[in-house]
């Protein structure tokens, strides 16, 4: 099939020739109807891909210098300064109450693990001697 690779070179060759003039087309059309150029919006016009158009230099140059420039993104909106710091004042102050909670609540669950940690030894050692633990000790 030494014949075979010359026609598969040639029907690249027509398709790459098919999109790219799809794509031209589409881009003059853009143009002239004044809608936003986009590589994507393009490509969805044509009927190509991103990646074709990206690699094809004329095109890319083309769809560059029409490009609609991205309007700027609005920033965070500003729910007002004095609201917005009252707000961050009431969670920290939450928060640090919750926290001295933890704290406490930690404490006392260590204190009662020890308690019972001393008392489980206790128990231990007298059942290792051969004595019974009696009741109420």
């Amino acid at each position: 099939m030494p014949g075979n690779t010359a026609n598969l070179q040639k029907a690249t060759a027509a398709r790459t020739a098919a999109a790219a003039a799809r794509a031209e087309n589409a881009l003059a059309a853009m143009i002239r109807e004044g809608e936003q150029v986009t590589f994507r919006g393009l490509a969805s016009r044509a009927g190509v891909s991103l990646d074709f158009l990206y690699r094809n230099v004329g095109i890319r140059g083309r769809i560059e210098r029409h490009r609609t420039p991205r309007p700027a993104r609005p920033g965070p909106a500003d729910p007002g300064g004095e609201t917005a710091s009252s707000v961050v004042r009431t969670l920290t102050t939450q928060l640090s109450d919750l926290k001295r909670r933890h704290r406490e609540e930690t404490a006392v669950m260590r204190q009662a693990l020890e308690q019972a940690h001393g008392e489980n030894l206790l128990l231990r050692r007298r059942l290792a001697a051969g004595g019974q633990a009696e009741p109420g000790e």
